[in-house]
């Protein structure tokens, strides 16, 4: 899961989480001198990815001017430095931003902010559990089975929880199916356990009662939860439909 990544910081409290991300992401960090919009603009052409630490209004005054092609600038993702938002701010495609705020997503568990009209226009969240080993065909049979008559293609997002961020078939599927994953921590889904269908065998394992049905939810709060959970050979899923929000 490399990239060829810089990650530019303005101050040292975000340093910790950053080494993480640059741990995780195969990254290089740079650390603001004493002129950092200068700096940066020195540095913009040698990574092809940025994840730019601060204010997203200072971000846009870094990049100002070094624009020249979406099909060869480098992807840049802005986190605020408490690193709760990965905004992919521009070459969500072509450079590679929007996969980066999943990237950074499923490291800290931030919340990836995807704008491209392709991906926000998609309506559909799928949160997703499974029993350790699962093959990536039991993961498409149950998200098959648990879709019906909707479409793949509706999908925005895959969601799990920590615990299964290296899971092999779940990012297998992911990458076959070209669709991003969404990470939450266990403490959240305890925090917040927003699910009909509760389970003592996943709370002893886990320690979250529920993962599915949660996960969806927290990942497209505005949205109808259309699939409570299903299970099927291993695999659990749960669906989120946020249409009304992609057509107000």
């Amino acid at each position: 899961m490399s990239v060829d990544l810089g990650i530019f910081i303005l101050r040292k409290s975000s340093l910790n989480l950053a080494e993480d991300l640059a741990a995780a992401l195969s990254g290089k960090i740079y650390f603001a001198n004493s002129e950092p919009k200068k700096y940066f603009r020195s540095l913009f052409k040698t990574h092809s990815l940025w994840l730019l630490v601060m204010a997203t209004g200072i971000a846009v005054r870094f990049v100002d001017g070094l624009l020249v092609d979406k099909m060869t600038d480098p992807g840049v993702v802005v986190c605020d430095e408490a690193f709760r938002f990965a905004i992919a701010l521009t070459g969500g495609h072509e450079g590679g931003a929007n996969d980066l705020a999943y990237k950074v997503s499923a490291t800290v568990s931030s919340i990836p902010v995807i704008t491209t009209a392709t991906e926000a226009l998609k309506c559909l969240t799928i949160g997703i559990g499974t029993r350790k080993g699962v093959s990536v065909a039991q993961i498409a049979n149950a998200i098959d089975l648990a879709l019906g008559e909707r479409k793949l293609a509706e999908v925005r997002q895959l969601v799990t929880v920590d615990l299964k961020k290296n899971e092999g078939a779940i990012l297998a599927y992911s990458q076959e199916n070209k669709i991003p994953i969404q990470i939450f921590a266990v403490s959240d889904l305890i925090a917040r356990p927003f699910a009909g269908q509760l389970s003592t065998w996943v709370e002893q394992t886990t320690g979250a009662a529920a993962i599915c049905e949660p996960c969806a939810l927290l990942a497209s709060p505005r949205g109808k939860l259309i699939c409570p959970k299903f299970t099927h050979d291993g695999v659990a899923v749960a669906i989120v439909d946020d249409t009304r929000s992609t057509n107000a």
